[in-house]
């Protein structure tokens, strides 16, 4: 069943930038009972995307949202005291943005926004103004050496 995506959500994890995908799904499943991961996408340090779930399944990232959305995240987004600050390297907000052209070329009536910016929520997630950063995010080129 083709699903009818209306948001595409960017995310932060909310752990320390050295998490492992494999502990943040343990979290989910073991910790909060989750069927689903929270995200589709993950994004590591390094700019590479790990696809966690298939588009077609629904992740637990926004409650009363998931059904009509595609949700991504950076790993990271707290500092040491999990006080929540964007702490993206440059690789990973490459990636992000690459990832969200793509999804926005696939589901162009999607609105993109952050987690914060949803009714009811209220954490910080992702951690920085998702409409305000892709105002002024200009990719850098990477030369080949």
């Amino acid at each position: 069943m083709k699903r009818n995506i209306k948001y595409i959500v960017v995310h932060c994890t909310a752990t320390p930038t050295d998490a492992t995908v494999e502990a943040i799904k343990n979290y989910w499943f073991h910790h909060l009972g989750w069927t689903h991961p929270g995200y589709h996408y993950i994004i590591h340090r390094d700019g590479s995307v790990e696809n966690i779930l298939d588009e077609a399944m629904i992740a637990n990232g926004v409650k009363g949202f998931n059904s009509t959305s595609v949700h991504m995240s950076y790993i990271g987004g707290v500092d040491k005291n999990n006080i929540p600050i964007d702490n993206r390297t440059d690789a990973q907000k490459k990636a992000m943005f690459d990832l969200i052209i793509n999804l926005s070329n696939k589901y162009p009536q999607a609105e993109i926004k952050g987690h914060r910016d949803f009714p009811l929520v209220k954490k910080a997630c992702p951690s920085f103004d998702v409409k305000q950063w892709l105002k002024t995010y200009e990719p850098t080129i990477l030369q080949a050496a």
